[in-house]
């Protein structure tokens, strides 16, 4: 089978979506199957040019897997307000078309496969398959239009908004195809009215073989001088509007406690405001990312993984980074109310707290570490539920299978295990 793969983010990039497109591919190459990649230059999550990538020129790349991958130029905004974001995916889509059309006339794909984000690159994708007669898939990673009304970006009744719905429905339909990470974010799809038989549940997946429970103590606790006996972790990308403010207000409700220290890891545009917000508290200290190679290892540094979220998109958006924390097997405290995709995917291994309730989730964080009669379950819990939903193997397997049924290709190999 023929793959071609649509999407603004893909390797080199560590964290969010990126490492899944990455995965998906590799796997389908692996397996015997032809994949091209048209992704953009590497930018995230900090929001800056990756080295190495010429600003305003295409650059090839082949992976060791066989996936052929051209990165494209565009523009990337120091600080992604509404308006540069949508610029941001204009010159991507600006910047790809010639590349897909190409593809179609040279590859000719028999499956043309669109990750979302960024919407506004999926008519192309649509377009590309119909001209070269491929199947199109639409995969959901993020509800961009309804999280950026969630979060104020769009208004709900502006002009804007009501075309911002209209071409979100519109576009969902053209698919053949149409997957998203949860429960809740294939109902989403269902009320906008996407037939049964068009639907696929593809969950994002955790790197069981890299990300295992560590049984001593993580070698990061000596990189990064933690003498404390507890350890609450955030790590990922650190972006406006993902209720990362309230960390700092969590951490001053415990700043009376001397056996926790709460270490934040990663980058992006709202870095230097958490910082600043987080002057003067001893028990917050900074890294920036981490080898791809060593998450396990920093992921087993925490006692309790901290998952913040604002109200309003715990159903929209299932954050890409929670498989791998209960793969740690560690718990996870969330900001989420209850009933949301995120709070039922970790009922049982970790806590939740009102979203914007700073003593709210302290008080959580209080109870999932001090009370050890339940931590241990937690852990074990953790663990389960990574093994059970999230198994990298089972879900890339099934992903071929049913692009084979989609394209009405016959043969069926081993998927290789992906982290």
């Amino acid at each position: 089978m023929k793959l071609l793969v649509l999407g603004i983010n893909f390797a080199p990039e560590m964290i969010s979506t990126g490492p899944y497109t990455t995965g998906l591919a590799e796997a389908m190459a692996e397996a015997g199957d032809h994949v091209q990649v048209v992704t953009a230059h590497p930018y995230y999550p900090a929001w800056q040019p990756m080295q190495g990538y010429p600003r305003l020129l295409w650059k090839r790349a082949r992976l060791a897997s066989g996936v052929r991958v051209t990165h494209c130029p565009h523009y990337i905004p120091a600080r992604p307000t509404g308006p540069r974001r949508i610029l941001h995916h204009v010159t991507f889509v600006l910047t790809a078309l010639p590349v897909m059309l190409w593809k179609a006339l040279t590859f000719r794909p028999d499956l043309v496969m669109v990750v979302e984000p960024a919407l506004l690159s999926a008519p192309m994708g649509w377009l590309v398959a119909r001209l070269c007669g491929a199947k199109c898939w639409l995969h959901v990673q993020d509800f961009e239009v309804e999280a950026a009304l969630a979060t104020g970006l769009l208004r709900e009744r502006s002009l804007a908004g009501r075309l911002a719905r209209r071409f979100d429905r519109w576009i969902h339909h053209r698919f053949d195809r149409v997957s998203s990470i949860s429960v809740a974010m294939m109902n989403r799809l269902r009320w906008l009215g996407i037939p049964e038989e068009r639907l696929f549940d593809l969950p994002n997946w955790a790197r069981l073989d890299a990300v295992t429970p560590l049984t001593g103590p993580s070698p990061y606790r000596q990189d990064f001088g933690i003498t404390t006996p507890h350890v609450a972790l955030y790590s990922g990308n650190i972006a406006n509007k993902q209720g990362l403010e309230i960390l700092p207000e969590v951490a001053r409700h415990l700043a009376h406690r001397d056996d926790l220290t709460f270490v934040i890891c990663g980058d992006g545009p709202f870095l230097p405001e958490l910082k600043r917000l987080s002057a003067g508290l001893a028990n917050v200290r900074f890294f920036p990312l981490q080898p791809a190679e060593r998450l396990g290892d920093l992921l087993g540094l925490a006692t309790v993984h901290l998952l913040p979220q604002i109200a309003g998109v715990a159903d929209l958006v299932l954050p890409s980074k929670l498989t791998n924390m209960l793969a740690s097997g560690r718990p996870v405290v969330a900001t989420a109310k209850p009933g949301t995709a995120l709070a039922e995917a970790i009922e049982g291994c970790g806590a939740i707290a009102p979203p914007a309730d700073p003593a709210g989730m302290a008080e959580a964080i209080t109870r999932v570490i001090d009370d050890r009669m339940t931590y241990a379950a937690r852990c074990q819990a953790a663990r389960d539920r990574a093994l059970d939903r999230w198994d990298a193997a089972r879900t890339l397997r099934r992903f071929r299978q049913e692009a084979l049924a989609l394209t009405g290709q016959s043969g069926m190999e081993r998927v290789a295990d992906v982290g």
